[in-house]
């Protein structure tokens, strides 16, 4: 091949007597350049100190109108239990709000490296979930936000809200501080690391129980256990025998537990089975004579997580020939909220328009090494829609429960976590190159997230006083 063209005007290779090829898909050959001097450069551009500095947008809007806007579309019954959510406290409160802290994030400094993002990285969003063979893995777990964008706004979101957890569980100030700064440190030298892997090696890399020893993470290997013992029970089996009887026709239906699990209309149901038909196209051919063993028996409501209340969101139950249950939750998925504040930083998502349930399974599949692989997508009366197992021996840490001691492991397991996910999509070198080999950019990074956290404590009470006087409708201890 070399010294010969290849392909042709078609894009698909090219070739010359120099012996560069390129092919679409695939990286030019020689390498072009050194992504760690690449990265080093844009340091010029942002300085590593200036991640610490903190000053809001002068048109940021109002927590209560933040708030109201975020909530356009939902179902409205249920706006009450999200603002009731978000109101819980501070931490709570920046789950919630993904997109007051992205408008936030659009006028912070970036190195103009950009991954696939989590979106919403903070630290109650990771945790284990079972493989294909029931195996346990460790990793980011909530994708409705995904987009590419600067990976620092990711990062930016775990070390804040680390320290409002901290903050939460009653760690003193230098323990919060200190896990910030340890989630970046790990996430800096975590990305040296997957620098000087191979590919593959890199793209495979931690993604088991390996990590705690990785990230020197021991003080959590207790709280990783329990958590596993209880995800390794957390099944579609479990969920439907605590959640379904059968009905007077021989078959099974949800109980309703209202106003977590309710029951739908007749039609309701039948939009969302039939909408299966359309979920199949997204999933792997090979997996389709798997789903075909399984019938549809129910359809139920089920509100899920804080950030996601009121969207619509469906749990099916499916049985095979011997009655044994398979849960899928079909959830709307709505645009990203970073999407805006990501033009306006100077990072526009280009392309065509991608069906919102796409982007996220996309998303996902990009961003962790293992994911769930009934994963995929489909519309139910014209909205976006997507499809995962429910209960995949899902478990996670409730990181405002941590002792003081464990919170900075759960940084340094989290920050490794976040940059590993981050170097499937961009390149490691370049970023590696750009954090160094010193503590500048964790020390900025723990003091933006001191900073945040602060932030995030006025905006809450913000939100307190506009429920109480009656701005925002809010029902607790939902």
């Amino acid at each position: 091949m070399a010294g010969q063209a290849t392909g042709g005007a078609d894009g698909q290779a090219t070739g010359g007597a120099d012996g560069r090829h390129t092919v679409a898909g695939f990286a030019p050959w020689p390498p072009q350049g050194d992504g760690k001097r690449r990265g080093k450069a844009l340091r010029e551009k942002a300085p590593r100190a200036a991640h610490g500095r903190f000053e809001l947008p002068v048109d940021r809007p109002e927590v209560a109108d933040a708030v109201a806007e975020a909530n356009l579309g939902r179902l409205t019954h249920l706006v009450p239990i999200r603002v009731g959510r978000m109101a819980a406290s501070p931490f709570a409160f920046l789950r919630g709000s993904a997109g007051l802290m992205a408008c936030d994030l659009a006028v912070t400094p970036a190195s103009g490296v950009a991954a696939q993002l989590c979106g919403d990285a903070h630290a109650a969003n990771f945790g284990l979930y079972g493989d294909a063979r029931g195996r346990l893995v460790i990793d980011i777990n909530d994708f409705d936000e995904t987009v590419p964008g600067p990976w620092e706004w990711d990062l930016k979101r775990l070390v804040a809200s680390l320290v409002l957890a901290g903050r939460q569980a009653g760690a003193g100030e230098d323990v919060c501080r200190q896990a910030a700064f340890d989630a970046a440190a790990s996430y800096r030298r975590t990305m040296r690391r997957l620098a000087k892997l191979s590919a593959l090696d890199a793209w495979n890399a931690i993604a088991d129980d390996h990590l705690v020893a990785f990230a020197d993470a021991h003080e959590l290997a207790d709280v990783l256990a329990s958590v596993g013992e209880k995800a390794l029970r957390n099944t579609s089996a479990r969920f439907a025998a605590k959640s379904t009887v059968r009905d007077e026709e021989g078959g099974w239906r949800f109980t309703a537990a209202p106003p977590v699990l309710s029951e739908v209309t007749e039609p309701e149901a039948t939009a969302v089975a039939g909408s299966l038909a359309g979920y199949l196209d997204s999933v792997a051919p090979e997996l389709r004579p798997l789903l075909a063993r399984y019938s549809v028996q129910d359809v139920a409501f089920r509100i899920v997580g804080t950030g996601s209340v009121g969207t619509r969101a469906y749990v099916v139950l499916l049985t095979d020939r011997r009655e044994q249950p398979l849960v899928l939750q079909v959830k709307e998925a709505r645009p990203s909220v970073l999407l805006p504040h990501l033009v306006r930083a100077g990072f526009p998502v280009g392309g065509a328009p991608m069906h919102e349930g796409q982007r996220v399974v996309l998303g996902q599949r990009r961003i962790q090494v293992v994911s769930d692989v009934l994963m995929g997508w489909t519309t139910v009366d014209g909205l976006p829609y997507q499809v995962r197992q429910f209960r995949n021996r899902k478990g996670s840490v409730d990181p405002a429960a941590l002792r003081p001691e464990q919170l900075d492991d759960y940084g340094r397991l989290t920050g490794a976590l976040l940059a590993r996910a981050h170097s499937h999509t961009a390149d490691a070198a370049e970023i590696a190159g750009y954090c160094g080999r010193s503590e500048e950019l964790d020390e900025a990074m723990a003091a933006f997230a001191v900073a945040y956290a602060d932030r995030s404590e006025a905006d809450h009470a913000a939100l307190l006083a506009a429920v109480r006087a009656g701005r925002l409708p809010a029902e607790t201890g939902v």
